[in-house]
């Protein structure tokens, strides 16, 4: 084979406006004569649609996962990425890097991979493409030597990612990137060793406009929000329907509200706040006259994820509001986490996801197991027929043991009848 492969199918994608990650490839395969076999391999992908890489995970000391160990299938063809390892790094909150510290990644990157970098993955890891067996032990010790963590993969609680928030954003309504180390020093222990029927993700975002797109792409989403009423600046709303009109503001800003609870008059705009669900379109096209409320907390949801068993699930509600202000605050959220984990790890099934745990058993036994009491906000939607079939629920025997909930499944009765 040729040192420089022909790849028709990957010079397509060096056309058009947009950067194009194989030009980049082409310019590091200059100095790193690997990534040459990698665009070879790429392309005969591309050819016969089939993916030529094994999978699994590579433990370092200490570790039980977060090394993404990637196989050649075609490794008698391309020799040089027969391992082509990816090192998961736990990325700073809200990926605020200093310069000092990318030059150092990249460093290391450059001296034990590839030297290809992903910034970041789905995962919210800072990704290191390219180590074999050898050099991804070496990158590892590197890495710990100046303070880098190695991320979560496998049944585990995987690497945290949150939004900005209250560093530089003024929708935020909470500290997402102090909750977000806190967790993550909280629990590095089940970050680092993996002992969860699957995998576990939180995603924290400042207020609903989740920027850190927590609801579909996390077990456990902290989303921003406020329970008092939103900040109306009378004159800036004057001004801003002096300068857009008030047409406009009827059809970008009155119309568009999902519960009809804002109207516009000649003093300004009159808000129903007892009908609004903070979903903040008003603030996002008025942000100099609109601002979220001053009571400001986080609504906790559970059970989103991406397409695996049974396809993409949004996440619902589970704790409506709760204030994450202090410390005492903070350790209140990781007791109910630790007793969520608790009765899932216990009772889910293998390779599944909280939320698919909760779909199986229901949220009411859900609920009722990990003692948090039901609330009107974790209805979806309201029911679409009138008739209610009345169960009793767990009631119990005569001999005064409950009745066990449905659809659990009992591990040591799954054991005896394997």
């Amino acid at each position: 084979m040729s040192d420089e492969p022909k790849t028709p199918l990957l010079d397509d994608l060096e056309e058009g406006p947009w950067p194009s990650f194989v030009k980049d490839l082409k310019d590091l395969a200059r100095t790193k004569p690997e990534v040459n076999q990698l665009l070879g391999q790429m392309e005969r992908s591309y050819e016969d649609r089939v993916n030529y890489w094994t999978g699994t995970v590579l433990n370092l000391s200490g570790y039980g996962g977060g090394i993404i160990a990637r196989y050649s299938d075609l490794k008698e063809e391309f020799p040089d990425i027969a391992q082509f390892h990816t090192i998961r790094v736990i990325p700073p909150s809200g990926f605020v890097y200093s310069t000092d510290s990318l030059r150092e990644l990249c460093d290391i990157a450059e001296e034990y991979s590839s030297g290809i970098m992903q910034l970041h993955g789905m995962t919210g890891d800072l990704l290191m493409l390219g180590s074999d067996n050898e050099q991804t032990h070496e990158a590892g010790e590197a890495l710990m030597e100046r303070g880098w963590d190695i991320g979560g993969s496998g049944g585990a609680l995987r690497t945290l990612a949150c939004c900005v928030g209250q560093a530089r954003c003024e929708m935020a309504c909470f500290d997402t990137m102090g909750l977000t180390k806190h967790l993550t020093d909280t629990f590095i222990g089940e970050l680092h060793r993996p002992e969860f029927p699957y995998k576990f993700k939180f995603k924290l975002s400042g207020c609903a406009n989740d920027c850190a797109n927590s609801m579909q792409r996390s077990d456990m989403p902290v989303i921003g929000t406020w329970r008092d009423e939103i900040q109306v600046d009378q004159e800036e709303v004057r001004k801003f329907v002096d300068e857009h009109g008030e047409q406009y503001v009827v059809d970008n800003v009155v119309s568009r509200c999902p519960t009809q609870c804002i109207s516009l008059g000649e003093g300004g705009i009159d808000i129903d706040d007892r009908n609004c669900v903070k979903c903040m379109h008003c603030i996002n096209v008025m942000h100099t006259a609109l601002a979220p409320g001053k009571d400001r907390g986080a609504t906790i949801l559970i059970g989103g994820k991406r397409t695996l068993k049974i396809g993409d699930m949004m996440s619902s509600v589970l704790i409506p509001f709760v204030k994450l202000e202090t410390g005492e605050d903070w350790k209140c959220f990781t007791d109910t986490v630790r007793g969520i984990w608790e009765y899932w790890s216990e009772n889910a099934l293998d390779h599944e996801r909280i939320g698919e745990f909760i779909d199986r058993v229901g949220l009411g036994v859900f609920l009722e197991s990990v003692g948090i009491e039901p609330s009107p906000q974790m209805v979806r939607h309201p029911r679409t027929n009138s008739y209610i079939k009345f169960e009793e629920y767990a009631a119990p025997r005569a001999g005064g043991e409950p009745v066990k909930a449905p659809n659990i499944v009992d591990k040591d009765e799954q054991a005896e009848s394997a």
